[in-house]
């Protein structure tokens, strides 16, 4: 199922992030602080639309499908952040 346009951007700035990290090592701790902050809002976000996701009730089956699939990617990036 492809996902929507707001997973990918989130996924590709996590990962962007995490090679800016291993290029600038712990060299410099406020640089360390910032991608900390960032890690956690974005842990946030993923936490903001599992919840929405979990809030939504729906008898078609499709879209019940397609929510099941929504959460399962979010907890996906959800264990990546740790």
């Amino acid at each position: 199922m492809a996902r929507g346009w707001e997973s990918k951007s989130v996924e590709e700035q996590l990962e962007q992030r995490e090679e800016e990290r291993k290029q600038a090592g712990q060299a410099d701790p406020a640089k360390a602080r910032v991608a900390g902050a960032e890690q956690a809002r974005a842990r946030q976000m993923l936490l903001l639309k599992r919840e929405r996701v979990l809030s939504e009730k729906t008898s078609h089956h499709a879209r019940r499908s397609a929510l099941q699939a929504a959460l399962k990617d979010i907890e996906a990036e959800l264990q990546k952040l740790g």
